[in-house]
């Protein structure tokens, strides 16, 4: 379940501007998806050019482009924790949409890795064009499972309201996985007026490896238009 429609001037605005507030120094989370990649390309450039930038992938195609334009990569634990130094300093991520400061990520079948890094870091910029903009979240939550759990969760989603359905991969046969060896189901809850309960509860499933609600995380956000980025520091 990829995110589709929007401009990629639009996207590229986004990711570009968010880019811009990487420091020489920084420690920055790299985000998965389109808008993300332009704002990994935009650092790669700044690299180029000298500016001292090291990168956290949240998978394995964030990590691929990250190498291709020679951001030097460091792994979570060597700058996350008790014997580490620094952390990271800025996460730059996508979204597939957005309401307030709460958002729907997880098209990607990226979002544990992306949730763990975005959270970890001082400032996470999320980068959207505005058709990903909505007054209030309503799109399926992908919701990453334990294979032999899958049932077991299907059923908790129900419970909660939802309509759950097993996420098939594109071009092949069978059902994605997810870069940690899991599976998505794609949850269908409507219109979610309390996204901080159902990010609860999900989270509670036992089963459930992450969901892509991402409530209270973000700290600010570049929207790419036609003409221009509008940035919200939430």
């Amino acid at each position: 379940m990829k995110t589709s429609g929007g401009s990629d001037a639009a996207k590229r605005r986004a990711g570009e501007s968010a880019a811009e507030a990487v420091d020489d120094g920084d420690v920055v989370g790299l985000g998965t998806g389109s808008t993300a990649a332009h704002a990994i390309r935009a650092i790669g450039r700044a690299v180029e050019s000298g500016v001292d930038v090291r990168g956290v992938p949240t998978s394995f195609a964030s990590r691929e482009l990250a190498r291709e334009c020679a951001i030097p990569i460091v792994d979570l634990d060597d700058v996350v924790g008790a014997d580490a130094a620094g952390g990271i300093d800025v996460a730059i991520d996508g979204a597939d949409q957005i309401a307030g400061g709460d958002l729907i990520k997880g098209g990607g079948a990226a979002h544990a890795r992306e949730k763990v890094v975005d959270d970890a870091a001082d400032r996470f910029l999320v980068v959207v064009d505005s058709p990903k903009e909505s007054d209030v979240l309503d799109r399926s939550v992908p919701v990453e499972v334990l294979p032999g759990a899958r049932t077991v969760v299907a059923e908790a989603v129900r419970a909660a309201g939802g309509r759950p359905t097993l996420r098939h991969a594109e071009r092949k046969d069978g059902p994605v996985v997810t870069d940690n060896g899991n599976l998505v189901l794609d949850c269908a809850f409507g219109r979610i007026d309390e996204p901080e309960a159902l990010a609860t509860t999900l989270s509670r499933t036992p089963g459930v490896v992450e969901h892509g609600l991402f409530v209270g995380i973000a700290d600010e956000v570049h929207v790419g238009t036609a003409d221009g980025v509008r940035v919200a520091r939430l």
